[in-house]
């Protein structure tokens, strides 16, 4: 399919007009870590500030808190959200994950539920995969959700539960087939947080603030209309959620093309000091960068024309993880030394590199470890035989 790279005069308005908004209303004070409860709150405000511009998730219908826009038009959005430094999105479990999700296998009543809510900030949810015994291997998973009535009694531990220190809801599936193993008899479940039965604890990470938790559920009681699909359809929705989760939206290119430009920056101020052949790897990583955003156009173009996204998800998943780690690899030896210290006072730019570094590691390992996405892609798209 060929890409015609030119944008609309509707499409440079629409540019203009975001750029403008944004100017206007992007916080001039960098917030607080999401990850801290002062600033999870800052963050789902600034949500709420979004929703005031129409602007929570511009792809989605007007009814659910939308402006019906296209692909390419959430590209520009996100173009210029990175270009404007404005704040990482706290609910990007919901917006970017559960969201479509729900779009696809909730019912009119789920949809109109949810969904504006979603939008506007109100409710901010996390992401309730893993167990301590089934993290890469999901399908291993025993917590259970038991029909009793018209309810379901949910009962497990789930944990690396992603804003779930702070969120009002948490998505994930559980086991409603007693007899089942692997990825048969699971149901996927909506679930609140602040409910009799479920018990949350953060988890501290390096940098003390429990950007994870574990969840609990001790005869935590729902009803059946918090599952989403029919049951046992849960691995189904599941590996759907996955698809967006390491496919088209997740992570945006706009987010890697503005780190490759800080690169270039910090390789214009700090490159005179520097190996020489850190030269070649900045100029990769600006590469890689537009390689990917011009990939993603492609992407976005086809599915616009009918087209969807299958195993080549996988593939996505592991270009743009480690395009963030080689990024910020690349800075740190860039910053030498000092990239290893944090200012007494407000952060500066080494802070900042410092903290993406130690989130970039994270990256080959959520959504789904690189190395199962390599198993999934000799398997599935290459058709090699299993060892």
């Amino acid at each position: 399919m060929a890409l015609d790279l030119a944008y609309t005069p509707a499409q440079q308005r629409f540019r203009s007009e975001v750029r403008d908004w944004l100017a206007a209303h992007v916080p001039q004070a960098p917030l607080a870590t999401l990850e801290s409860e002062a600033g999870f709150a800052q963050h789902r405000e600034w949500e709420r500030t979004l929703a005031m511009g129409n602007y929570g998730m511009i792809t989605w219908p007007a009814e659910y808190g939308g402006r019906g826009a296209n692909l390419i038009d959430w590209l520009i959005f996100e173009e210029e959200y990175y270009r404007a430094r404005a704040p990482l999105r706290v609910n990007q479990n919901g917006i970017f994950l559960l969201g479509p999700t729900l779009m696809e296998f909730g019912t009119a009543a789920q949809k109109a539920r949810y969904l504006p809510k979603m939008a506007a900030g109100e409710e901010i949810w996390a992401q309730a995969w893993s167990e301590p015994q089934a993290g890469s291997d999901l399908a291993a998973l025993r917590a259970t959700a038991v029909r009793d009535g018209d309810s379901y009694v949910l009962r497990g531990h789930k944990i690396w539960s992603s804003r779930a220190a702070f969120a009002d809801w948490a998505f994930g599936i559980f086991r409603t087939d007693p007899a089942s193993e692997r990825h048969r008899g699971l149901t996927f479940m909506l679930v609140p947080l602040r409910h009799p039965g479920v018990r949350v604890r953060g988890i501290r990470q390096i940098h003390g603030e429990p950007g994870f938790a574990e969840i609990f559920f001790e005869d935590a009681r729902v009803p059946l209309d918090h599952r989403l699909g029919d049951e046992g359809q849960g691995w189904h929705i599941a590996m759907a959620t996955a698809g967006f989760e390491r496919g088209l939206m997740l992570r945006s290119p706009a987010r890697f093309q503005v780190a490759a430009q800080r690169l270039i920056d910090l390789w214009r101020s700090h490159g005179a000091e520097a190996d020489p052949a850190l030269l070649g790897r900045v100029a990769q990583g600006w590469m890689d960068a537009q390689a990917y955003a011009l990939n993603t156009y492609r992407t976005a173009s086809r599915l616009m024309a009918g087209g969807s996204i299958g195993v080549e998800a996988s593939l996505n998943k592991i270009f743009w993880s480690e395009l963030d780690l080689d990024l910020h690899r690349t800075a740190m030896s860039l910053l030498g030394a000092r990239a290893e210290l944090v200012s007494a006072g407000a952060p500066g730019p080494a802070d900042d590199w410092l903290e993406g570094f130690l989130f970039s590691l994270a990256g080959p390992i959520y959504a789904g470890t690189n190395e199962i996405q390599r198993n999934v892609i000799a398997e599935r798209l290459l058709e090699l035989p299993r060892a």
